[in-house]
């Protein structure tokens, strides 16, 4: 006959309490093991959170304007066109020879002074210490000290031209940037697509050290 084996109850309670033992070693091991993925994926989404926006890619005939200012906006050929308009003479040489043109715009004063540059008012003429920086096709690039371009400290009429000799620029060729005071065209930024506008003090003063 089979034999049936009974548990004392002391035999009975230690089963189940060995039972219960592993069975919450279990839910903490996968508790233990959870928790660090789940951090790693909140940390996760606040560094993607964290991080700064790419600015929206730029179509032809639009200029962004940025840098050290307060407000930074993005215009086109056909803003530029609604704008008060500039007729400027101009000679000057370039790798095609001597040229003159009659070229129609926006003083590039006013473009700029729309979005507010960040000068230090605490220092005596503090926009002497800025800068403003073209860029066009081909990441061609040419700086102007804001001087250049100020009325109040200069006569010259630098322009975000919008036409050549009453022929009006294209969305492909964007708006040139024009400098009548320059005898050579190497700051007539064509394509234009970008203006940044900031101050030398960061680079002068941390070449000091």
């Amino acid at each position: 006959m089979p034999q049936h084996i009974r548990l004392r109850p002391s035999a009975w309670g230690a089963s189940l309490a060995v039972s219960g033992l592993l069975l919450t070693g279990c839910g903490a091991s996968a508790d233990s093991k959870a928790e660090p993925v789940a951090a790693a994926s909140a940390s996760a989404s606040a560094s993607v959170s964290a991080s700064p926006s790419p600015a929206a890619p730029l179509k032809p005939g639009e200029v962004r304007v940025a840098g050290q200012v307060d407000k930074p906006y993005t215009l086109t050929l056909t803003d530029l066109r609604a704008l008060p308009q500039t007729s400027v003479s101009v000679e000057f040489t370039s790798a095609k020879g001597p040229q003159k043109h009659t070229y129609k715009g926006v003083l590039l004063h006013d473009v700029l002074k729309n979005a507010q540059p960040r000068f230090d008012a605490s220092k005596k003429n503090g926009q002497l210490r800025g800068v403003a920086v073209a860029t066009g096709g081909g990441d061609y690039r040419a700086v102007f000290a804001w001087a250049e371009i100020d009325p109040g400290f200069a006569k010259s009429q630098v322009l975000l031209a919008v036409s050549e000799d009453d022929v009006p620029f294209e969305d492909a060729s964007g708006p040139r940037l024009v400098a009548p005071q320059d005898t050579k065209g190497g700051r007539y930024v064509s394509e234009l697509n970008q203006l940044w506008v900031g101050v030398v003090d960061p680079v002068v003063d941390g070449g000091q050290h």
